[in-house]
């Protein structure tokens, strides 16, 4: 699976430690599998080495977080259910929060991780399924009224969207 990457893992030896250190490369494609993590130094707070007259700090490697892959699922119509909905069990079993930025699909699985983008403005958002519906018209996906907003489509009521689930 290739994903875009922003920067370049180089060794540096610094007082005998290797550090890694990240290389600016925009625009650089790296295979990287989808449980692969990249390194960035972060100094330890109060651990460091002693050379000669100069202090060395140790670095920590921490992973930095990596975007799953999205699958494209289909293009259709996105309406969003609002306040009057509010603190309705789900088909999750939760209540629903118009806050949240959830929403609902006739057969995703519950749980599901979907990004939903407005192809007109190239906004998007990510959702978290966690009902079923919408089961009027010829809708393709209900966002909660925060996500309706994040993608754009809140002040018409409903709009065009494409939908995609993340997964590997």
């Amino acid at each position: 699976m290739l994903f875009s990457v922003k920067a370049i893992v180089a060794i540096t030896v610094l007082a005998g430690f290797a550090s890694p250190v990240l290389a600016e490369a925009p625009g650089t494609l790296a295979p990287v599998s989808a449980t692969a993590a990249l390194v960035s130094a972060v100094p330890a707070p109060g651990f460091a080495t002693s050379v000669g007259a100069t202090m060395v700090q140790a670095p920590v490697v921490q992973a930095l977080p990596i975007e799953p892959a999205y699958h494209t699922v289909g293009t259709g119509m996105a309406s969003y259910y609002g306040r009057e909905l509010a603190g309705n069990r789900t088909a999750s079993g939760e209540r629903f929060d118009p806050s949240d930025l959830t929403a609902a699909h006739r057969t995703l699985p519950l749980g599901s991780k979907v990004r939903v983008t407005n192809p007109r403005t190239g906004d998007s958002v990510v959702v978290r399924i966690n009902d079923r519906g919408p089961f009027h018209g010829n809708r393709l996906i209900d966002l909660s009224e925060a996500a309706a907003r994040q993608v754009g489509i809140r002040a018409a009521g409903s709009g065009i969207v494409e939908i995609a689930v993340a997964g590997d």
